[in-house]
Formats: C-alpha cells, structure tokens, sequence
C-alpha cells in the first residue's frame, strides 16, 4: 500500500471513530417545528410583586389580566412594554357561587347588560389581544350565554381560549361556531401550589406537546409558580421544547396564516370603563 494511501486511511479510520463517540441529536426538518408550548398566567391585577417578576420573563408566557384590579393597568402596560401577550381574564358564574368581582358575568343578566359589562371589561385592558373564562363553570354551559359574548367578542380582533374549568363547556365550540380564532387548555399547573405538584403538571404539559406538537398550560402568579417558571423555561432550548404566546401557537396550528384581515374588525377602544 502506498504511504499516501496509508495515511488517508489512518485518517478516514480516526475521522469515523471520533465521529461514533460524538452525541446522536435528534434533528428536525426545516418544516417541522419543535414541540411548542404556550402558558398562560391568570388572575393577574392582585399582586404587583410577582406580576413584575411574570413581565419581566424572557420567555414569551402570555398574561391574562381580570379587569378593574389595582394593579391591572400598571402591570398590563409593563407587561405590554416587555413584549408580553395580553389577554382579559373575564370572571363568570361558576357553580360554587364563588363571588366573581368587578366585571364579572352573573347567570341572572340579560343580553344587553352581558354585552355592556363585557365590553367594559374589554375597553379597560391596555393592549388587550385575547380572552379566557375566570371561573365560570356554570356560565360556559349556557350555550344562550355563550352566544350572547361570542357576538360581541366577534367584532374585535380578539381570539378565544376556553379556560375548560368544567368537562360540560360549551364556550369553545361556540366561539369556533363564530369564527372566533379558539383554542382550550391542555394543562392547569398549580392547583396544588407546592413546587412537586407544578413539576409533575409542567412535565405533563410538555409530554402533551411531544405527542400532539403543542399544548396550552394554565398557571397563576402565586410565588411557587413563578419561581417554578423563571427556573425551568430557560431549560427547555436545551430540551428541544419552544415557548410561544397564545397567537403564535395557533397560527402555528393553523398553518401561519393571519388571525384577522386588516379592517375586517373593530379595533378595541381604550376607556376608563365603570364596572357595570
């Protein structure tokens, strides 16, 4: 054999053998995207403290704002300006009897004061791209009721998640029913508000999306999750896993085409709203 020969032998041999002790990476195709997740953070407006800390996140978490909370429209501008998503967090009749607050939707309202306190509840949220149910077990069965907000909610460039706070909702098949960009919740993570139960619901949450592509989590700012949060998202590059706001994990589910035609909705106007 030829010393030449040799020698790129010698070389090709060495090149398989470092390359046999490197790592197998899983890769994915240009148009294949990564499994996303989207999370949600409810009942934001109560507490500065951890509502700065959510603003703050380098990831994109989408917050979801209850309307006329003291810090509501503080924390939804800082937000706002830290590029976060926004949504309204609009209380609803639930079957408990739980108090809703200000803005909330009562069973025993009409049409017309439904619309009105909705529309409020919409106007007084700076920057407000969505909405979510608080509570609402019993109003989202009202399929009359759902109507009466999909109606009104179908005239602002707003989309529609379904908090599903019971198996029996109908509030997502009626926003779909409207054309409402919809989409419901995969995963609550703190029922439970201890550091075990939000890892076991986090971890549920992102097996959920390596099985269907994607998932929404819903959360809340108690301090255990927060401090979940700001530990494990910067993990989940190196875990193959992408964060994504509420509008982009469904234009990724809808083959990035635009929720809203330009013009084809009334943009929502800020207001000073009362509560009723």
């Amino acid at each position: 054999m030829q010393p030449a020969l040799v020698l790129i032998t010698a070389l090709t041999l060495l090149t398989t053998l470092a390359s046999a002790a490197q790592p197998v990476r899983a890769e994915f195709s240009d148009n294949t995207p990564p499994p996303t997740i989207a999370i949600i953070i409810d009942d934001m407006g109560h507490d500065l403290t951890q509502g700065r800390r959510l603003a703050m996140l380098e990831q994109p978490v989408t917050l979801a704002f209850l309307p006329y909370r003291r810090h509501t429209t503080t924390l939804a501008e800082m937000a706002h300006q830290h590029h976060k998503e926004i949504m309204l967090h609009i209380p609803m009749a639930n079957t408990r009897n739980l108090g809703l607050g200000a803005g909330g939707l009562e069973t025993g309202m009409d049409m017309l004061s439904t619309i009105r306190v909705l529309r409020r509840a919409l106007q007084s949220i700076p920057h407000v791209q969505g909405v979510n149910n608080h509570m609402g077990s019993q109003l989202t069965q009202m399929q009359d009721r759902m109507e009466w907000v999909m109606a009104e909610l179908d005239q602002y460039p707003v989309y529609f998640v379904d908090s599903r706070t019971i198996a029996t909702t109908v509030a997502g098949a009626t926003a779909e029913a409207f054309r409402i960009p919809t989409m419901v919740r995969d995963v609550f993570l703190d029922h439970e508000q201890t550091e075990e139960y939000v890892d076991a619901q986090f971890k549920l949450l992102v097996q959920k999306a390596r099985d269907t592509g994607s998932a929404i989590g819903i959360g809340h700012p108690h301090k255990v999750t927060v401090d979940y949060l700001i530990k494990k998202l910067p993990e989940l590059d190196e875990q193959g896993i992408a964060v994504a706001t509420v509008s982009a994990l469904w234009a990724l589910r809808n083959n990035n085409r635009a929720m809203f035609i330009n013009g084809d909705k009334e943009a929502v106007s800020p207001a000073l709203a009362h509560k009723r």
